[in-house]
């Protein structure tokens, strides 16, 4: 049989696990508060706050001797056969600092495991880390959230992978609260699995991922998972239903466009959350079709799609009291004969009619299709938007920050605390009322890239087919990928937005 050219989806994550004692086999890593007087990159000196890192260290001595800092993410290899293998540093104890102490452990022990390895000797398959006294429960999962991020791997290499840890176990030493740890560890994995799976989505070549391997692989991830279903509209239903924005962006391509749409909904529910996530599986630009340098990254541009099948997946497993509806227009926005043109005039589910003015602004089209369908047909009490929509986020945000535009202060101030929370920064941008006659079309009812600041007209743009709903959009093109490693994140896809809508979700149950 021949062999998948493909890694099995989802990634399979480390084992942790949350124990009382050491065992005598593994090796060993202890976390080390900052030492008093160090700053770490915020400029914040160590031990200043009661945050889980705040006890003075066992192994002062030690520190001392190998010059180790307690900076977040320090690992310090300790030399000798006795004693623990690692220091590594957790800064002032912050969730953050944890999660990058985590993922810097992760690389460091995957790095000696390949090492040991390629000496001939066996590489440890389990790794144990030593936390501070006076840790909590929440810097358990901070520290297994970025250990589980930190060591992701998406590779296509023809050659064997690199050995690497399969398994992680923290200690929490005697009388501490093992039950209540090892709750918040089991939850960061379902966390942790849900940015992973996104970033799966966002990885996979677009040879292979096309709109209906995408709605494949969300079907499958609801098989898996008790409390999700799954419905794929294919492009007759589209055509029937009147979605003019997606069949046109898909229009170009000979994979057809789909309509995703996932369901969780627990018995008692009386609150319904919508998300909706742009799935343009790749992204030439069409007719106006982008530069040559880059473009390999437009496979991608299902970034915010796959963070709302991502955080769909999660949620039925953390079942929250709360109903959520999902939404995501798949297309290929292709050059072709029967691509879609500039000056073109779509109508849009609903009725509502847009002139294009350039084909490479696709996703606010297929985003107006889905939103609009999402809440005729059902009614939410909020709903929510994820995509890569703007280039003008990347230059406002940079690249670890996204854009949150919202019509209802309460909901933007869940997202927020949702995504910190999960891990994630988000900025409020205005939504300028200076610019919404901007949006207005000349032959149609709207038009599609007006001038004005982009990332907030294409906003402007999108709330045109909320119905007036409290709604939120996330802007999220800096933040879904990576060119390197920093705190939990690795090169390539993110998974960025996929936690924040998980916490979200929970706090309207």
């Amino acid at each position: 049989m021949a062999r998948s050219p493909l890694p099995p989806v989802p990634t399979r994550l480390l084992d942790v696990e949350v124990a009382d004692t050491a065992r005598r086999a593994a090796p060993l890593a202890v976390l080390v508060p900052q030492q008093s007087g160090e700053t770490d990159e915020t400029g914040a000196t160590g031990n200043t706050e009661d945050t889980g890192a705040t006890e003075p260290s066992p192994h002062a001595g030690l520190l001392t001797e190998l010059g180790v800092t307690g900076k977040a993410g320090e690992v310090q290899t300790v030399p000798g056969d006795s004693g623990p293998r690692w220091l590594v540093g957790v800064g002032g104890g912050t969730g953050r600092q944890y999660r990058s102490a985590g993922a810097a452990f992760i690389r460091a022990a995957n790095a000696y495991a390949a090492a040991e390895s390629e000496a001939g000797a066996r590489p440890p398959r389990t790794v144990q880390v030593e936390l501070p006294a006076a840790a909590g429960s929440e810097h358990y999962a901070e520290f297994a959230l970025g250990a589980l991020l930190g060591g992701y791997r998406y590779e296509l290499s023809s050659a064997d992978p690199e050995p690497a840890v399969r398994a992680l176990r923290l200690v929490t030493g005697p009388g501490h609260q093992l039950p209540a740890c090892a709750d918040s560890v089991r939850r960061a994995r379902e966390l942790a699995a849900a940015s992973a799976f996104a970033r799966d989505l966002a990885n996979t070549p677009a040879n292979v991922k096309d709109p209906a391997w995408l709605a494949g692989m969300a079907e499958r991830a609801a098989g898996d998972t008790s409390g999700l279903s799954v419905t794929v509209r294919d492009e007759e239903w589209l055509a029937a239903k009147g979605f003019g924005g997606l069949l046109a962006v898909g229009g170009g391509s000979a994979s057809p466009p789909r309509l995703i749409e996932l369901s969780y909904r627990p018995r008692g529910a009386t609150r319904h959350l919508l998300l909706v996530g742009k799935g343009i599986t790749f992204d030439t630009g069409g007719i106006s079709i982008k530069p040559a340098d880059g473009m390999h990254l437009m496979r991608t541009d299902m970034s915010g799609g796959a963070a709302v099948i991502a955080a769909m997946r999660a949620i039925a497993a953390l079942r929250p009291g709360v109903r959520v509806t999902a939404l995501v227009p798949a297309a290929e926005n292709h050059v072709s004969g029967s691509a879609y043109r500039p000056g073109d005039v779509v109508r849009h589910y609903g009725g509502r009619t847009t002139e294009v003015a350039n084909t490479d602004a696709e996703g606010r089209l297929v985003l107006a299709d889905a939103l609009a369908y999402g809440v005729r047909h059902f009614g939410p009490d909020a709903l929510v938007d994820v995509a890569t929509l703007t280039g003008a986020m990347k230059v406002s945000l940079g690249l670890r920050t996204g854009g949150l535009f919202a019509s209802d202060d309460d909901l933007a101030e869940r997202v927020r605390a949702a995504g910190e929370r999960a891990g994630e920064q988000w900025w409020r941008m205005p939504l300028l009322e200076a610019h919404a006659e901007d949006v207005r079309g000349e032959i149609a009812d709207v038009r599609q890239a007006p001038p004005g600041p982009a990332g907030i007209t294409a906003a402007l743009f999108l709330r045109e087919f909320t119905g007036g709903l409290p709604w939120a959009h996330l802007d999220i093109a800096g933040p879904a990928r990576s060119d390197k490693n920093y705190d939990e994140v690795v090169p390539g896809g993110t998974g960025f937005a996929a936690r924040t809508l998980v916490e979200l979700a929970e706090s309207f149950a």
